[in-house]
């Protein structure tokens, strides 16, 4: 298998059945029927080419190549994917050559994000490959005069009756001469016969990777390019009031020196403003920066207090809100428990980074006519959403967005912060000024003090307990600034997506149940991060079953169980709740499932085995991205407060599974990821400007606070496949918490553990 990288680089939005086969350059090529020319190179098109939509070709000498429309960022997904077409071809996987998809809608979502790749497409490359391969098996069986039942394509080859044998390559220019297939008569491979799917192939890029050659966003280059530094505004919506040009065109290198517009109403994928030195070189063009003393506007959100705003926002979580899932009558429930079977408690998250290791970064090529009008972009970036930076440009200089070309590279890390184009924006109004191509590098600094944060949260909790230890009574409520505020201005409401995360899919069995948010207003830039609203909305309801055990005097994986119920599937289609965008009937909730990965959890970790004072375990469930993942945390804390963590037990049920060893990465870095943020992750405003700037206030977990070993166990499942990127974070955090209270009695409720003083006597 190779890679070919000759360019930089939701729901498909063609059916599969809409999917034809043609001719492009002597390659069978599989299309969709969306206007336009082929996306895959080695096809040469043609005037009378196919439509386009393109995943997969063969050319005459045998050689395959398939696209990857995903972006990739150490998740595996530019391998994962090509393998199902592959695998559903019956390809020799070493004559198959991967390509980057550039930017377009004709592919179906481009966003890589929400742990949706795999489970979004899966379906959409097995039909890919069949089809390709069913035309190769009926031009076989044409060619020998054979029932096409008869033939089958496997490793390359068609075989027939009677030890006949084709190799692909040869029977390209029969199948191009073939009606292409409905998809209700394909048939796909019984998946006990599939040789890669399922199997830990090479990453694609796993030679440029260790080698160092492979191509990042930083590393992207044009002829005659420039390199652009830009400061921005502290304060979300402050604009600039003056600046010392002349000091920064004095030092050497420096090209110009270049306003930018501050963005109109909500910010969205806009570019934030403020004004650009562009020089030789990024050092220069940094230099220059420095001496540009810009003075800014005041801003409404000036006053932004993240200390007195995450008060306010605990205050929210005390009122009634708006409802989004009532059921039972939890105030008659609350009425006639025993006040001391009654537990209230506030959890509370800040505001968080995404902080990837490669800040964001982009190139911008912006062409014009003779009138000087622009007439096409093209854009090599690090971009997770090749689509968005395409119409945030098409939109931004008045072009169709086929005008617009987006290429991909590879991501030095993304966590979703890359979903937004507003550096590639800055890009190209840089390159539109300068008429030459700009490279735009944000600093460390830069991507701390602008990021679009994941958002501040307070959840308030309240049960009342029966008898027999278990709620007869959960009340739920969330306030926090709701990402659709960085989309419309004046937003405060939550979506029922950011709600159906954690929240209003609270799988247990209690009989009197409500689940409420606060409207909230926002102040800082607000996106999605990986997890997203499970972040907070997890390290809740999943704390908060431990508390109630202790409450109860019960163990808390015991009573884990119970809460969870018997295996069932929880019945939500009433709700305003949008299941990650997938149908329950595909995807229920189902807590068979989560009970199953909480036991085996349980018993990887040996749950129940005496440990001495100060080293304790901690679990937690949840159900996330349509995934199934329990955490077992081992926790040592020494008197003095010190805190270890010797071992992370983690068991995922996320259905099919393309790539094991990409999966348990995933949970591997999950744990990684998850303890930073719960031991350090916290970013804070003051006079409306971010405090923190690089990894010295907002740091990473070293190796030393680094989960010591982290044990991975997959369950095998035949059930569709889910997320997985995102779903080793949530129950993270509360795990882990859980399991200092064990060991230290100090409950945690509010992140970062920095905050707090872990010691013990």
């Amino acid at each position: 298998m190779k890679t070919q990288d000759e360019r930089l680089d939701w729901q498909p939005s063609v059916s599969r059945r809409s999917f034809l086969a043609g001719l492009v350059g002597g390659s069978l090529v599989l299309a969709g029927s969306a206007s336009g020319l082929s996306l895959l190179t080695r096809a040469a098109a043609t005037d009378d080419a196919l439509e386009a939509d393109l995943f997969v070709a063969i050319a005459p000498d045998g050689s395959v190549s398939i696209l990857a429309h995903r972006s990739e960022m150490g998740t595996g997904i530019r391998t994962a994917l090509p393998m199902v077409v592959a695998d559903e071809l019956g390809a020799d996987w070493e004559r198959v050559t991967i390509q980057q998809a550039i930017g377009d809608e004709r592919l179906g979502s481009q966003n890589t994000d929400g742990s949706r790749s795999v489970r979004r497409f899966f379906d959409r490359m097995l039909i890919a490959g069949a089809t390709t391969r069913t035309l190769l098996e009926r031009a076989a069986a044409e060619t020998w005069g054979v029932d096409p039942a008869t033939c089958k394509g496997v490793d390359h080859v068609v075989t027939g009756p009677n030890g006949r044998a084709a190799a692909y390559g040869e029977l390209v220019a029969a199948a191009r001469e073939l009606e292409v297939p409905d998809e209700d008569a394909l048939e796909l491979r019984d998946p006990a016969t599939r040789k890669l799917i399922g199997t830990n192939v090479p990453l694609t890029d796993i030679d440029g990777l260790v080698t160092g050659r492979a191509t990042f966003g930083i590393d992207a280059r044009r002829e005659n390019m420039a390199f652009a530094m830009v400061a921005r505004p502290p304060v979300l919506g402050s604009a600039v009031a003056s600046f010392d040009a002349d000091a920064a065109r004095a030092i050497p290198g420096v090209l110009d020196v270049i306003e930018l517009p501050a963005f109109q109403d909500a910010p969205g994928f806009q570019a934030l403003g403020g004004v650009a030195v562009v020089a030789r070189d990024t050092y220069t063009a940094l230099r220059g920066r420095r001496a540009l003393k810009v003075e800014w506007t005041e801003s409404d959100h000036a006053s932004y207090d993240s200390e007195a705003f995450a008060a306010e926002l605990e205050e929210k979580s005390h009122e009634p809100g708006k409802v989004w899932r009532d059921e039972g009558d939890v105030d008659a429930a609350f009425d006639a428990a025993d006040e001391s079977r009654v537990l209230a408690v506030d959890y509370a998250v800040p505001l968080l980074a995404h902080a990837s290791m490669e800040p964001p970064c982009a190139v911008a090529h912006v062409h014009k006519g003779e009138d000087g009008a622009v007439t096409s972009i093209e854009v090599w970036a690090p971009t997770q959403n090749p689509q968005a930076a395409q119409g945030q440009l098409a939109g931004t200089f008045e072009l169709a967005p086929t005008d617009v070309v987006v290429n991909v590279t590879l991501l030095g890390g993304g966590f979703g912060r890359k979903s937004k184009p507003d550096y590639i924006v800055e890009a190209a109004l840089l390159s539109a000024e300068l008429d030459r191509p700009v490279q735009v590098t944000w600093t460390r600094e830069d991507d701390i003090r602008h990021d679009y944060y994941h958002t501040v949260a307070a959840v308030h909790m309240r049960a009342a307990l029966g008898d027999d230890g278990l709620p007869t009574a959960w009340l739920h409520r969330s306030a926090f600034p709701t990402i659709s505020s960085t989309f419309v201005a004046g937003m405060q409401d939550p979506s029922g997506g950011e709600m159906g995360m954690g929240a209003t899919d609270v799988p247990y069995a209690v009989p009197n149940l409500r689940v409420e948010s606060a409207p909230v207003s926002n102040h800082v830039r607000i996106g999605w991060m990986r997890s997203v609203a499970h972040i907070y909305h997890a390290f809740a309801v999943c704390s908060f079953p431990d508390e109630l055990a202790h409450l109860a005097s019960r163990d808390p994986y015991e009573y884990l169980l119970a809460l969870c119920g018997e295996d069932r599937n929880v019945d939500l289609t009433e709700i305003e709740y949008g299941n990650h965008g997938e149908p329950f009937e595909r995807y229920p909730v189902d807590v068979g499932r989560l009970r199953h990965v909480t036991e085996r959890a349980a018993k990887l970790a040996g749950w129940g085995r005496e440990l001495p004072k100060g080293r304790a375990l901690g679990i937690a469930c949840h159900r996330s991205f349509l995934a199934y993942c329990a955490n077992v945390v081992e926790v040592e804390v020494t008197k003095d407060g010190k805190l270890r963590i010797p071992r992370v037990h983690v068991v995922i049920d996320a259905g099919t599974l393309v790539h094991p060893d990409r999966v348990r990465a995933q949970m591997e870095g999950a744990a990684v990821f998850g303890t930073s943020l719960a031991l350090h992750g916290k970013i804070t405003a003051k006079d409306g400007a971010i405090q923190q700037s690089n990894f010295h206030d907002y740091p990473v977990a070293r190796l030393p606070e680094a989960p010591q070993e982290i044990v991975v166990e997959l369950v095998e499942s035949t059930a569709p496949p889910s997320g997985v990127g995102e779903v080793g974070v949530p129950p993270f955090a509360p795990a882990l918490c859980n399991a200092i209270f064990a060991a230290t009695g100090k409950r945690i409720r509010k992140l970062p553990l920095k905050d707090h003083d872990l010691s013990w006597s």
